[in-house]
């Protein structure tokens, strides 16, 4: 194989962008020969764009079944990424999904299920693992230049989103449609950064409010507390209703610390643990010193296109995936325990019951009320939103 033949199945705003960065040729081994959309306005968009070249479709298994495509890139409505991507590997067909995964971690777990009895390349979008001062912060714990981990810390508040926002799709803000609110739309990135450098807490406390900026049914502010196995903790905060935002991650640890705020990574070490420190030095008060590093982000994160160009590499020539699909269902996790632990008043233990949330989460859909929605101007363009993107 040459080249990799792809579909794209949903081509709204994240669709678009790829449909469109893929056809321009800004993946080096990715062709795109089909899309697919059930709304005849993104048809119509498409068939302009890109002219008979690509195929056009209104139903996803039709482009499964067509073997027009040896990869699908899913860009729905959340809740419908595991069931199309169980049908494409079904078809033998790599896939690709944007995030989150699904939205309850038991369907996400069937979707894995299928993705390792194929053998068929998975990935999901989490392009901001290509962000250096992550990847930095990353090597840095699995080096073990940070000594145990204390607690971890992250304050993400710069999601700020208005009302016509909320109002831009009628699936948006929904348990029905998204399955959530900002931990849903705007946090998976995060969650899955906080466990890809931290590896999974024992248990979540969540607490969340709903509707509390916006007219809306589910969250759009949310604290969650967590704890490890080692007994340190965590604390995750994050709103689309404060303005201006932060965006201040700390990780604190036996030999130091490193805080990465405004673009900067700010590393502080001590050359003797912590621990050993503690109990072993006569002073009540020592002054210790702490080595002092500071590195900024140079160079931009290869995000969206990043991701795309490993997913193609990983089909071609079995280059290791920056974002397994695989592990999209460990910050589903965190988000799903996070309001089952709101809902019950308590700690959730992991691992937690899925099927319970499952049919708590089925209750929410049911009693929820459609509020009425106006009218956006904000339309696809095919273009990568600078807030997809880290923001400082």
């Amino acid at each position: 194989m040459k080249k990799v033949r792809i579909g794209i199945i949903g081509i709204g705003n994240m669709g678009s962008a790829h449909a469109l960065s893929i056809s321009e040729g800004k993946v080096d081994g990715l062709e795109l020969t089909a899309v697919c959309d059930i709304d005849e306005c993104r048809i119509k968009w498409a068939r302009e764009t890109f002219g008979p070249e690509v195929t056009l479709y209104s139903d996803y298994k039709l482009l499964i079944e067509s073997e027009l495509v040896d990869a699908i890139i899913i860009a729905t409505p959340h809740s419908s990424h595991p069931s199309i991507a169980i049908d494409a590997f079904f078809a033998n067909l790599h896939v690709l999904t944007e995030k989150p995964s699904g939205i309850d971690v038991a369907s996400v777990r069937q979707m894995n299920h299928a993705a390792i009895k194929s053998g068929r390349i998975f990935a999901i979008m989490y392009n901001q693992r290509t962000n250096p001062l992550f990847i930095k912060l990353k090597k840095l714990v699995e080096a073990g230049e940070l000594g145990e981990m204390k607690r971890f810390v992250w304050i993400v508040s710069n999601w700020y989103r208005t009302q016509a926002y909320y109002d831009s799709g009628t699936w948006r803000a929904s348990w029905k449609g998204e399955g959530g609110g900002v931990l849903l739309n705007q946090c998976p990135h995060n969650l899955d950064i906080w466990q890809w450098i931290t590896g999974m807490p024992t248990k979540i406390r969540g607490f969340c409010k709903y509707g509390h900026y916006h007219n809306i049914t589910v969250e759009d502010d949310v604290t969650i507390l967590a704890e490890y196995a080692n007994n340190a903790s965590a604390v995750f905060i994050s709103s689309t209703g404060e303005y201006p935002g932060t965006n201040r991650l700390e990780y604190s640890g036996t030999k130091g610390k490193v805080v990465i705020e405004e673009g900067k990574l700010k590393f502080y070490q001590l050359d003797t643990d912590e621990r050993e420190i503690c109990y072993q030095a006569k002073e009540s008060f020592p002054e210790l010193e702490a080595r002092y590093n500071e590195f900024s982000q140079t160079e931009p994160e290869t995000g969206h296109l990043g991701i795309l160009q490993n997913f193609t590499n990983a089909i071609l020539y079995g280059e290791r995936l920056i974002a397994p699909g695989l592990e999209g269902i460990y910050g589903l996790t965190i988000s799903n325990a996070a309001y089952m632990s709101d809902w019950l008043d308590r700690w959730i233990e992991f691992p937690m019951d899925e099927d319970l949330y499952s049919q708590m989460l089925k209750e929410m859909q049911l009693k929820e009320e459609t509020l009425n929605k106006g009218n956006s101007n904000d339309q696809p363009d095919g273009e990568y939103n600078q807030r997809w993107k880290v923001r400082w």
